[in-house]
């Protein structure tokens, strides 16, 4: 297995910079990973249109500009990984990574967006979707100026983020279709099940296995805003 080794080189931070990221992955791994990303944004850039021209017809003006909120988050998510994931070894591969890492926080606090938008008489739903914005806000700070610090903690920290919203079961029930609460409980099994792989750095396609799941996991939730919009 060809081993690679990225420095952080692009790095300001003089702890960042102690650190190295290995890249242990042979060049059937990274087709492999390619072919996954390259899926993914294909679909991402169909999937985010069709869903934002079938708002426009069947939904109001509002309810457009949460959902583009939502589109762009996927879409940053999708093209920022497969940027960083394919981009040979450089200086620049390090500046990415904190771009990629950064984008995750952007889709979860971008999906949580159309779900909260329809609870408008709860105000302890306003206030939740505003935490996660929040939230990710310093999330993304942190991945910018302290790159490759605290990566364990921001896992937990995503996955935290993505279960809470079960604090709104009660009038998320009331107010969401219940084919839309399926899609959404399975986007985040999808989710979370993948972080097994994301962890499981030894074994050969992880990174391809893990993207996939993200994938799925992704697909889960756009079909539940999908089916919220056409509701």
């Amino acid at each position: 297995m060809t081993i690679f080794q990225l420095k952080q080189l692009a790095s300001t931070s003089v702890h960042a910079a102690a650190g190295a990221m290995r890249w242990n992955y042979d060049r059937a791994e990274l087709i492999a990973d390619g072919v996954v990303h390259g899926i993914g944004v294909f679909g991402g850039v169909v999937a985010a249109t069709v869903l934002i021209v079938l708002t426009a017809i069947y939904a109001t003006g509002l309810e457009v500009a949460v959902v583009s909120v939502y589109a762009a988050g996927l879409l940053a998510m999708l093209v920022l990984s497969a940027t960083y994931n394919l981009w040979p070894v450089s200086r620049a591969k390090w500046v990415l990574r904190r771009f990629d890492h950064s984008a995750i926080y952007m889709l979860i606090a971008a999906t949580y967006t159309p779900f909260i938008a329809q609870m408008k008489d709860s105000i302890f739903a306003i206030a939740l979707l505003i935490g996660v914005w929040c939230v990710a806000i310093v999330g993304i700070v942190i991945k910018l100026v302290f790159p490759g610090r605290f990566d364990r903690l921001a896992v937990g920290l995503y996955l935290a983020m993505g279960w809470s919203g079960f604090m709104v079961y009660d009038p998320g029930v009331a107010s969401l279709p219940t084919l839309t609460l399926w899609f959404i409980a399975a986007g985040g099994l999808l989710y979370s099940f993948g972080v097994i792989f994301h962890a499981w750095q030894r074994l050969r396609f992880q990174n391809a296995i893990w993207h996939s799941f993200v994938l799925l996991g992704a697909a889960c939730h756009y079909t539940a805003v999908l089916d919220l919009v056409l509701n």
